[in-house]
């Protein structure tokens, strides 16, 4: 075989092969993709199952959480008992005006927990993926006194000063927007809450966590059972 019919040969492998290619690549799909929800039951009642008074929190956050904080420069101090919680994966983390983003290593990793579970329950509920938002998360002497002045039926005795607890807003939610820029329907807050309710079930009824239902702040009030 002469140089020119060896050239021919290795153009039309090459052409060979970017024809393969190309007619293996399929097109994205970017129609608008739907929730297919099913297997979505909830709880009977939010209030019945979620009735963990605050002194069940509290007795449990004194014994496993850190002691309560005058101030934050106080809670700086202390980081090598609290692990720093930021918008992950797994959650996200609202502003906090009233609290700072820190949990002992038990509570941070129930949170972990709840944030993979309920991303993984959509998933095999056929619904579009969103993340749990946490809103109060540990509370020093000082954010308690700031609190209080804002709303007066806040506790002085909470067990967000021990940083064992967090709460989980029901309804709120942050919507995963897909990397691709597909668009996603919206998933309903209400059905939201109900797959998230059945995650918290199920982490309370494993003895990991306490948890209340808060009507009037919108959220789930949380606390870990597990010291480390």
């Amino acid at each position: 075989m002469n140089s020119k019919n060896i050239r021919l040969s290795w153009l039309l492998i090459a052409l060979f092969a970017v024809v393969s290619a190309l007619s293996g690549c399929k097109k994205k799909d970017m129609s608008l993709k739907l929730n297919e929800p099913r297997n979505i039951r909830g709880v009977i009642s939010y209030k019945r199952s979620f009735n963990d008074l605050n002194e069940k929190h509290i007795n449990v956050a004194k014994a496993i959480g850190i002691a309560p904080l005058a101030d934050r420069a106080a809670a700086e101090a202390m980081k090598e008992r609290l692990r720093k919680i930021e918008t992950c994966e797994q959650y996200a983390v609202d502003s906090l005006t009233h609290s700072i983003p820190y949990l002992i290593p038990g509570a941070a990793r129930l949170l972990d927990s709840i944030g993979y579970h309920f991303l993984d329950s959509l998933t095999a509920k056929g619904l579009n993926p969103n993340k749990v938002i946490v809103t109060s998360v540990l509370r020093t002497q000082q954010d308690v006194a700031r609190l209080r002045r804002r709303n007066g039926n806040a506790s002085e005795k909470s067990a967000h000063a021990y940083g064992t607890t967090f709460d989980l807003s029901w309804k709120r939610f942050q919507k995963i927007e897909d990397p691709d820029g597909r668009p996603l329907q919206d998933v309903n807050a209400d059905t939201l809450k109900m797959v998230l309710s059945e995650v918290l079930r199920d982490l309370k009824k494993a003895d990991r966590c306490y948890v209340k239902y808060e009507l009037k702040q919108g959220c789930f009030h949380i606390t870990t059972r597990e010291r480390d």
